[in-house]
């Protein structure tokens, strides 16, 4: 059970790390890092190099369900764990990858670009998202007149804001809904299994202060995101999605 089980099919919280430079690929540094991960997460074993090459740690999806995984990019660490069963479990997950970063991978404050935080919620819906999404979610005045000619059908409706928390605008958040359904579905009526996502990014941009760590950052990352899902999130877009799916 995950804290939005009886909202959604999948929650998930990510963290990236992104530097300015680009981060070391060494066999030796690679795998120090994915060992000291395995030590604290044992389950997390399975290790692999892209085609791309970045390098991946996860554990196996297949048996569990609320598994985690971590990669590094040239310039980006990443990290996530699926339906977790508790928020904070995900936090000491990424406060782990933060902490062994500068150690293990030569990771600076001077050198952060961004970091993120990030709360998804996935709906499986055998239908139109776009649709379903406008449905449960409303048009905004000005945007209601493009439908009331005949024959009008919303093909894609994405809606999407960003804005600053803080003054200096170095904290934003993005707060999206993902749809993916295809006009060739929409003439056919053939839908897929693909997933509606709302996503909460939080970021905070640039080089962390002397008196700042990555930790205390992402807490506070986590903080304002778990604030904005509890109370806008939750009522204005999540309970609306659930219960205009409930009710096809």
């Amino acid at each position: 059970m995950t804290p939005y089980s009886s909202l959604c099919d999948d929650f998930y919280i990510n963290m990236r790390l992104n530097t300015e430079m680009e981060l070391p690929t060494g066999r030796e540094t690679i795998l120090h890092f994915f060992e000291r991960l395995s030590k604290s997460y044992p389950q997390m074993k399975h290790f692999y190099c892209r085609d791309n090459g970045d390098f991946v740690l996860e554990e196996d999806k297949e048996q569990n369900p609320s598994y985690r995984w971590v990669n590094i990019e040239p310039r980006r660490i990443c990290s996530g764990q699926i339906n977790p069963s508790d928020t904070e479990e995900s936090l000491d997950q990424h406060k782990l990858i933060l902490e062994l970063a500068p150690y293990h991978l030569s990771v600076s404050p001077l050198d952060c670009e961004a970091l993120d935080l990030l709360f998804g919620f996935d709906f499986s819906y055998h239908g139109n998202h776009d649709e379903l999404v406008c449905e449960a979610l409303g048009l905004t005045s000005p945007l209601e007149g493009f439908l009331e000619a005949p024959g009008s059908r919303v093909i894609k409706y994405e809606p999407t804001i960003i804005f600053s928390t803080d003054d200096s605008l170095r904290t934003q958040c993005r707060v999206g809904i993902e749809t993916r359904t295809t006009p060739y579905q929409m003439r056919t009526g053939e839908y897929g299994g693909d997933s509606i996502s709302v996503v909460l990014t939080m970021r905070r941009y640039g080089s962390l202060s002397s008196e700042d760590s990555f930790e205390n950052v992402l807490r506070q990352l986590f903080e304002e995101t778990r604030e904005l899902v509890e109370n806008q999130v939750n009522s204005h877009i999540l309970v609306p999605l659930a219960q205009a799916i409930s009710a096809k």
